[in-house]
């Protein structure tokens, strides 16, 4: 809903606040606001001016020179390309300094060397969405009427002065799905009266019912409809303060009469329609619902097929409207209209919300009867237009209203204890500031023996039980006053559990090292449940599975990760890096309810870096993956716990294959995915990894240590050892760990050679020793004899030889 801050003061004082304090005292009692716009913001120096002449441009077919009387001293000459200038024209001229939106400014230029003084604009110049221009300024310039003055401010007779207000409704706010209704909201916020506009309007003596009769047959779906006449109407331009405001709200201005019901709907939320009564064709209205396969062409030219659940407005032969929807272009008011015949009614909301689903058509109109409107409106409403179309259209009112009235809706009475209200909201409110919050309200209250006596008006139809009255009370008595307290028996504050901290910690880790999260289907097929399975297990089967291929509960994560990674691949995403913490599922002998653990598990694939400006590419590989891996346990301080230890895996490549062991015990496996299986998914090379996080998450983490930066330097040795190919490079450094005692402080592998100078069944490694002792600078002998230490050991445990 948009509300317009000018339009709202005709019903409350506002006391001078402003547009934003305003809408935050809305926000603070339930109503979100989602926007404050000032409509006429980044617009400067735009007036009214009066074309005097207008002579074709010289040199240019689509040019005109124009003299324009802006106020000041002498008329101006202003190139204007507009096809519908004219002379005696009252016109929006941006003056030169003038500033338009987008940032634009006006300057003084020559237009194919004819000087032009300012510029004579469009209302889509002037920041007018073209939805809402009058059809016959859409292509052309706007013309005021005759009696703007020239050299006046044009953003107030545009309503670009004002600011509009956008309200985010929830479905039960109904009541301010119109400007009385966010009137005695507003009212009620700060305390003030509603002022109600005048609804008097002067009859003629004819009687409306001489000229039309109503019928209803669908009671349930119409229990009230009236007409009113009013005849002798000139169509025209409505107001233009009229037409600014629907333009503010959304709505294309028509002519005076079509406005007129638009204007009203705004302001009561009543839906109006009007009929040309010469065009119906009859002096009856019927309102029954449509038959099967009943049509009519609706306002907007289309050709609609009705059921039997749609309402329909007849001339007793044919449909005029479908009721609360859409009127007919059969009976559409047009500029030779002369006999209005006025529509107000309260029309079933879910009737309603049916026809306009079935045909797509979600009106103004409609929207407000689903969700409700307010049945002692539907008459004012009508006095009101009626009395509008009187003085703007030069109408007159036939005395009297033709309707047929068989609605039964009374005002909701609801009791509730001060007693209540406090205890539900934890305050110590009193009786009286309770009855104020209701007069505030414009509730009819009571308070007698400890209890109120509340009588809702009938346009609250969200209030109807004691939570609602206490909601209401806690709204304008105000949320943040509220008193803090923690429920009973919580002694301490929320927060993460070690788990869930750590469970955000490893997707925080994965997210900043490249992978996406990606998140699977838990069911699986009996084929792919036993794939990559940590713990070989007959799989958990539904009992009434979905298909065969979602039967069973998964033992692994990976074979649906690699089916994402092969869905991307196969859509030229090549480089693909997914991650997934989920729960696999593993059954139990005893028949209970499965046994779940929580795994992580990733697939990489493609590139790792790719800096091609420099010729820099590195495609993924099975040391990526395990440093992740290490990465990982580094972040939760477990890494001094974890090893590994080449092993063959089914589905993954058996050289390129390790388990995952902490303190012992195999958690998990990191790898590249078999050759053959590559080739079925259609995969290039494929690295993954899943391992099992409950026992990473219980293992007790080191401590973080800080030490200072060392004063004294460090020695580096370098060695390369010549050993058997089967020995692992793991197994060598976890012998030099051992042997370097406390001056060795670091190892690193860096070099491998099997190449032709090498024995047969021979390899050489190559490490990179660190020594260091942060209390002293170490001595060259000292370095020679722990690195001696380091050599004897790997010789007689490993059987490595220095390289010569």
């Amino acid at each position: 809903m948009y509300v317009s801050y000018k339009w709202l003061q005709e019903y409350v004082e506002l006391g001078g606040i402003s547009p934003e304090d305003l809408a935050e005292k809305i926000t603070r009692t339930g109503i979100e606001v989602e926007s404050v716009e000032f409509k006429g913001e980044g617009i400067k120096n735009v007036v009214v001016g009066h074309v005097l002449e207008k002579e074709q441009h010289p040199n240019a077919d689509k040019l005109n020179i124009c003299r324009v009387d802006i106020g000041e001293e002498a008329p101006v000459q202003i190139i204007c390309g507009a096809p519908n200038v004219a002379k005696g024209q009252k016109v929006a001229v941006a003056k030169p300094g003038a500033w338009l939106p987008g940032h634009v400014k006006i300057k003084r230029s020559k237009l194919r060397g004819e000087e032009s003084n300012g510029m004579i604009c469009s209302l889509q110049e002037l920041g007018v969405e073209s939805k809402l221009v009058q059809k016959e300024y859409a292509n052309g310039i706007f013309v005021f009427p005759s009696d703007a003055e020239p050299g006046q401010d044009a953003l107030p007779l545009l309503g670009l002065d004002d600011t509009i207000i956008e309200l985010g409704l929830t479905p039960n706010r109904a009541d301010c799905q119109s400007m009385l209704g966010v009137a005695y909201e507003v009212a009620a916020i700060l305390g003030k009266d509603v002022k109600l506009p005048e609804t008097d309007v002067r009859e003629v003596a004819d009687q409306a019912e001489d000229m039309i009769s109503v019928r209803v047959d669908a009671k349930k779906a119409a229990p009230l409809y009236t007409l009113k006449v009013i005849r002798n109407v000139k169509i025209g331009p409505s107001p233009l303060w009229m037409q600014a405001r629907l333009m503010a709200e959304g709505i294309r201005p028509h002519n005076n009469v079509v406005d007129i019901t638009n204007y009203i709907l705004l302001e009561y939320g009543q839906p109006l329609h009007a009929f040309d009564y010469d065009r119906l064709g009859s002096k009856e209205i019927v309102v029954r619902m449509a038959r099967e396969g009943e049509k009519m062409v609706t306002l907007d030219d289309q050709e609609r097929m009705l059921k039997s659940s749609h309402l329909v407005i007849t001339n007793g032969t044919e449909p005029v409207a479908m009721a609360g929807v859409m009127g007919g272009a059969n009976s559409e008011v047009s500029d030779s209209t002369t006999t209005v015949l006025l529509e107000s009614a309260y029309f079933d909301g879910l009737t309603i919300r049916g026809a306009s689903k079935d045909h797509g058509l979600r009106s103004e109109a409609s929207a407000r009867y689903e969700r409700g409107i307010d049945p002692n409106r539907v008459h004012p409403a009508a006095e009101r237009a009626a009395a509008l179309m009187a003085r703007y259209a030069g109408g007159e009112v036939l005395s009297g209203t033709v309707e047929v009235n068989n609605l039964q809706i009374e005002p909701a009475v609801i009791t509730i204890t001060l007693g209540k209200i406090n205890r539900v909201l934890g305050t110590r409110i009193t009786e009286e500031e309770v009855l104020d919050i209701f007069k505030r309200l414009q509730f009819d209250a009571s308070y007698e023996n400890g209890q109120f006596t509340v009588v809702v008006p009938t346009r609250r139809g969200d209030i109807t039980i004691e939570e609602d009255l206490i909601e209401e009370v806690v709204r304008l008595y105000g949320y943040d006053r509220l008193p803090l307290t923690l429920p009973a028996g919580a002694g301490t504050k929320g927060g993460l559990t070690e788990i869930q901290q750590k469970r955000r910690v490893t997707k925080q880790f994965m997210e900043a090292a490249g992978l996406f999260q990606a998140v699977t289907y838990s069911l699986t097929s009996e084929d792919k449940a036993q794939q990559y399975a940590l713990e070989k297990r007959e799989p958990v089967r539904l009992a009434m599975p979905m298909s065969e291929e979602r039967s069973v509960l998964r033992l692994s994560i990976l074979p649906h990760l690699l089916e994402s990674v092969a869905y991307n691949v196969a859509r030229k995403n090549d480089s693909v890096a997914l991650y997934e913490v989920g729960t696999i599922f593993l059954k139990r002998q005893d028949g209970k309810q499965p046994e779940e653990q929580e795994h992580l598990a990733g697939a990489i694939t493609g590139l790792w870096e790719a800096n091609l400006w420099q010729g820099e590419k590195k495609a993924v590989d099975f040391f990526v993956a395990k440093g992740i891996l290490e990465g990982f346990f580094e972040k939760l301080g477990v890494a001094e716990a974890v090893s590994y230890r080449a092993q063959a895996i089914d589905g993954l490549h058996p050289g390129r294959t390790a388990e995952i062991l902490l303190a012992g015990s195999v958690i998990g496996f990191v790898g590249q995915v078999h050759p053959n299986v590559q080739k079925e998914l259609d995969m290039k090379e494929t690295y993954v990894f899943e391992l099992n996080l409950e026992p990473v998450y219980d293992y007790p983490a080191e401590p973080v240590q800080y030490r200072p930066i060392p004063r004294f330097p460090a020695v580096t040795r370098d060695i390369a050892l010549v050993v058997d190919r089967d020995v692992e490079a793991g197994k060598l450094q976890a012998i030099i760990e051992e042997a370097g005692g406390a001056l060795l402080k670091s190892v690193s592998i860096f070099d491998l050679y099997e190449g032709e100078h090498m024995e047969p069944g021979k390899k050489s490694l190559a490490f990179s020793l660190t020594y260091f002792d942060p209390e002293r600078t170490l001595t060259d002998e000292e370095v020679v004899a722990q690195h001696d230490k380091v050599l004897t050991a790997v010789k007689e445990k490993a059987g490595a030889e220095l390289r010569g």
